[in-house]
């Protein structure tokens, strides 16, 4: 397994990340471009006075500043030999180092200074460096300040440096590396050379811990080499923390089983099943699945986001082929995937996608996240078997027909006769156009379901300005016009004869049984004008009257009457509110029976008493006659 003159027995361990840190430009992995534009930089000697270094934590920007101070003052160790110039040839064995290749590689040379800008964040800490850079330096070429984290400096730590990273003395070099690159002022960016260290690739990544697990001595699957791979999530250090405990962990043989169990990882082929049974709407096998990864050591958030993965993946080979999911996984992964995506639409992928991200995030923060995870799982079953909204019309009979909302076996001949109608395009419209509409009327005539609005309401408008036309024909209506087939009957007859005047339109919506809108008739519209022949009303709006009303009037009537009114705003008022004039009259009616003789005899006689109302009554002569009367009063004791 190991030999200990290979680990050195009796010397303190070095944990992976260290004990194969790059040494030198190509021993970096994933970083081409950047070796690239140094290299032909030093070969023409256009060295910058400033570097900034970018990436994601572990992706060797620390390191990478080490080697480019390391190149920046390379000098050979043969003394005969001439001091040379900075290059970024240099050698990897440590036999053939320079005169300062191993200081600065272990961060102890003078004339390199590494600081950590999280301790060290403000104004006199850059006047350190600013005085230090007066002076030449005392062993090497250049004098080289490596500031790690450069982010965290203050304002005025960064208005401090300004001056001298623009117009450094000849001898110093300035290298910076952050993870926050966004927080760094533009006035410092626009002062360096900037370069983004990528994400290590997953293959990359694992052909690289493939050769160190070699160095080691021990054993690796190349699955288990992947998953420590994707888990470092483009991460060289972090991937070879994982590496350095699962060797501890497997003995020197690293298995893809002992991954998953160190990492709380779920199988992929099981979260596949997982997948097959939410697509297929399978609930109960879902949260069996579920238990089973949950028993078996996987997190449930970590086997949601696993989830996520594999549908993602799903849409990829969907979206551009089997092709896109080839990187980092193997062929029975890629298989999955693609027999998943053959057979699922980009619709329901996504529906998925979205649901499994609110998920994972309500599952993490969640008390109980197993049961949180398991209402998620249920969510996506229930829903996946729903149609599509392009389903929906298709079954519906299209965007170009009316829907229908008739129920039972109305509703499913009428979408019929609209499926047959749309499979033979060569039939004659008008034959066509009324076997659709038989097929609606008769589904019609069983069951309605629901109120369906004749016309879109038009915006609001002005004074004296006639409503846009809304509806077909011109003001007859049709019983069997298929635009009217939901519409509610009332009362005992479908529809009702034109009111005569505003008055039995206010009766029509009492009738109606629309509250809200008589109420406002009576008390917030005045009369201008009531054209009965042409369907038109003149009104005009009381400070209370809501600003729709109008709008609401003209769309019941249209309902009411099957005919095409029209409805329009005046500025000055007309005659007094209903309500309120038949509070006048009634008023008045009682003040004259108050002067009746008879009432006031009848006052008299009863001392205390007062005329509380006036109704109009009916003997059987007025019936007969057709002819009412009023003169009977109600009096009460006070």
């Amino acid at each position: 397994m190991f030999d200990d003159a290979e680990t050195g027995a009796g010397k303190p361990y070095v944990v992976l990340a260290r004990k194969y840190r790059p040494q030198t430009f190509a021993d970096l992995i994933g970083q081409d471009a950047m070796v690239a534009t140094l290299k032909n930089a030093f070969e023409q000697g256009r060295i910058a006075q400033g570097y900034m270094l970018t990436g994601v934590r572990g992706v060797g920007k620390t390191t990478t500043a080490r080697i480019l101070a390391r190149a920046l003052n390379f000098e050979p160790m043969d003394a005969a030999q001439s001091k040379g110039s900075p290059t970024i040839e240099l050698p990897h064995d440590p036999a053939k180092y320079g005169r300062h290749c191993a200081e600065i590689m272990e961060s102890r040379h003078a004339d390199v200074v590494e600081m950590d800008a999280a301790s060290n964040t403000g104004v006199d800490n850059m006047r350190e460096i600013i005085e230090s850079a007066r002076y030449k330096p005392l062993l090497a070429r250049y004098k080289v300040f490596i500031i790690d984290e450069v982010h965290m400096l203050s304002k005025g730590a960064f208005n401090a440096l300004l001056k001298t990273l623009e117009e450094p003395p000849e001898h110093v070099k300035f290298i910076f590396a952050t993870t926050e690159i966004r927080k760094v002022p533009v006035t410092v960016l626009s002062r360096c050379q900037r370069f983004d260290l990528r994400r290590v690739d997953v293959p990359g990544l694992s052909a690289h811990f493939r050769r160190i697990v070699s160095s080691e001595g021990a054993e690796a699957e190349d699955e288990a080499l992947m998953l420590i791979a994707r888990a470092a999530e483009g991460s060289v250090r972090d991937g070879l923390s994982i590496l350095d405990q699962a060797i501890a962990y497997s003995k020197g043989k690293v298995r893809a089983e002992d991954i998953r169990t160190m990492l709380g990882l779920a199988d992929r082929g099981r979260i596949f099943d997982l997948l097959e049974a939410l697509i297929g709407a399978k609930p109960g096998e879902a949260l069996k699945l579920l238990e089973d990864l949950h028993r078996d050591g996987a997190d449930p958030v970590q086997a949601l986001g696993d989830l996520s993965e594999c549908v993602h993946l799903a849409t990829r080979i969907k979206t551009v082929g089997a092709e896109a999911g080839s990187e980092g996984l193997s062929a029975e992964e890629v298989r999955r995937a693609g027999a998943i995506a053959g057979k699922v639409s980009i619709a329901l992928l996504s529906r998925v996608w979205q649901m499994l991200l609110k998920g994972i995030e309500e599952t993490g923060r969640a008390p109980n996240p197993r049961a949180a995870a398991e209402m998620v799982l249920i969510r996506i079953a229930y829903t996946a078997d729903l149609p599509s909204p392009e389903e929906i019309v298709k079954t519906l009979g299209g965007a170009s027909v009316p829907v229908r909302r008739a129920i039972g076996e109305g509703a499913k001949e009428a979408s019929e006769t609209t499926a047959a109608r749309a499979k033979a395009p060569d039939a004659p419209a008008a034959q066509a156009a009324q076997s659709d509409c038989e097929a609606a009327s008769d589904a019609g005539r069983r069951e309605v379901a629901g109120p369906q609005p004749v016309a879109e309401p038009p915006p609001p408008w002005e004074d004296e300005e006639l409503l846009p036309d809304g509806l077909p024909g011109d003001g007859e209506f049709d019983p069997e016009d298929p635009l009217y087939a939901d519409a509610p009957l009332t009362g005992s007859a479908m529809l009702m004869t034109d009111p005569a005047s505003f008055l039995e339109v206010v009766e029509v919506a009492s009738a109606q049984r629309d509250a809200k809108l008589k109420v406002h008739l009576e008390e917030n519209v005045s009369l201008v004008k009531f054209d009965r022949e042409a369907r038109a009303i003149d009104i005009f709006l009381m400070p209370n009257a809501p600003p729709q009303i109008a709008n609401e009037l003209r769309e019941k009537l249209n309902l009411w009457t099957g005919k095409r009114w029209m409805v329009m705003l005046s500025k000055s008022q007309g005659e007094t509110p209903v309500g309120q004039a038949r509070r006048e009259a009634a008023a008045t009616e009682l003040e004259r029976l108050k002067s009746d003789p008879t009432v006031a005899a009848a006052l008299a006689a009863f001392p205390g008493a007062r005329v509380a109302a006036v109704r109009t009554i009916e003997t059987d002569d007025d019936t007969d006659s057709g002819v009412s009367g009023t003169g009977a009063s109600e009096s009460g004791t006070g």
